[in-house]
């Protein structure tokens, strides 16, 4: 497979921008690729020294991370898997949770995922979670004994994963496994091609005011011509969230509803498994005093974007003005990026 050959011709069907840069990612990952999937008979005895079997690329927030790894993932005929990584992290805990009384949890978890799996692909990779946090180093360890193929992108460079996270310490092994395991290769463009696109951005809206609301309820009921209105009860592990407003999985919400009470991944991935069109009002500005409501709000519409569900936003402040708490303004670079994109999508 001529992956740099592929990837001009996808670039040009796409009509990509052609990035010197990222041509260099297409030549490390033609490497990894030919040590990890190119079998010939040969290679069964000339085997050179041990392959590392995870690719991991960092860079800033809309540079091509994603569009270079999906463009990977899809030319690969192997099993492979794509996930969130919490929603990864869910199937994990919920198979340890139906295995209680079983021992070596994380060994049967991997070996069943092994059975499906030759290749996995956590996009916009990050770890936040304390339990998380502490049980990665085995089992990372597991899924690269048992020889699965492991690529990520992400904001941060493996060493400052978790950084400044509670018991840090319980997290180096895992570090330490991923330098071991991974190339490490860095796309360095500093123009975030989310947001200097030539994008709609009408969808989203502020100030908050009566105009404002007038443009978002005129929308919203051209969305919802035709749609009669129910009350949606998702059921989450024994809990129930209710969506009041819910017309055929399209859905409004205040900003409140969705960041200001105790919800996390599993429950925002349910919620988008439900919709196909989420309208959100009221999104605040962001600072020390609320930074519990912008983590989730990150988590929310990290997992939106996976699904690719298109947004309408009333906001205090313009999308570029958003201020963030200082802990998490790495993070949500990504968050107003991914914004730019998801008040763009198309609606049919």
């Amino acid at each position: 497979m001529n992956l740099k050959r592929l990837f001009l011709k996808h670039c040009e069907n796409q009509q990509y921008e052609i990035n010197q840069n990222q041509l260099d990612i297409i030549n490390y990952l033609k490497i990894y690729y030919s040590e990890n999937f190119r079998h010939t008979f040969l290679t069964k005895f000339f085997k050179k020294k041990k392959n590392k079997l995870g690719f991991y690329l960092v860079g800033e927030v809309g540079v091509g991370k994603t569009m270079i790894l999906n463009f990977l993932f899809n030319e690969l005929k192997e099993k492979k898997l794509r996930l969130h990584f919490n929603e990864f992290m869910i199937k994990f805990h919920d198979f340890i949770f139906q295995n209680k009384n079983k021992e070596n949890g994380i060994e049967l978890f991997v070996k069943d995922l092994n059975r499906n799996t030759q290749i996995i692909y956590f996009d916009e990779f990050q770890v936040t979670n304390i339990v998380d946090a502490m049980i990665l180093g085995k089992l990372f360890k597991k899924i690269f004994d048992e020889k699965i193929k492991v690529i990520f992108s992400s904001n941060i460079n493996i060493n400052d994963l978790y950084k400044d996270g509670l018991q840090r310490d319980q997290f180096i092994p895992f570090i330490k496994i991923l330098e071991n395991n991974c190339y490490e290769k860095e796309l360095l463009i500093k123009e975030d091609y989310r947001s200097s696109k030539n994008l709609d951005l009408e969808r989203f809206i502020f100030p908050i005011n009566k105009t404002s609301n007038f443009i978002f309820n005129k929308f919203f009921r051209k969305i919802t011509k035709n749609k009669n209105k129910t009350s949606k009860i998702l059921e989450i592990k024994g809990r129930s969230f209710a969506i009041e407003n819910f017309y055929d999985k399209v859905v409004k919400f205040e900003f409140e509803e969705l960041c200001n009470r105790n919800l996390g991944s599993e429950d925002y991935i349910k919620i988008a498994e439900n919709c196909e069109f989420i309208f959100i009002k009221n999104l605040p500005n962001f600072n020390e005093n609320n930074s519990n409501q912008q983590q989730r709000f990150i988590t929310l519409i990290d997992i939106i974007y996976e699904k690719k569900i298109p947004l309408m936003i009333t906001s205090q402040v313009d999308l570029n003005l958003i201020e963030s708490s200082k802990s998490l303004a790495d993070p949500f670079k990504r968050t107003i990026s991914r914004l730019y994109e998801l008040v763009s999508i198309n609606y049919n």
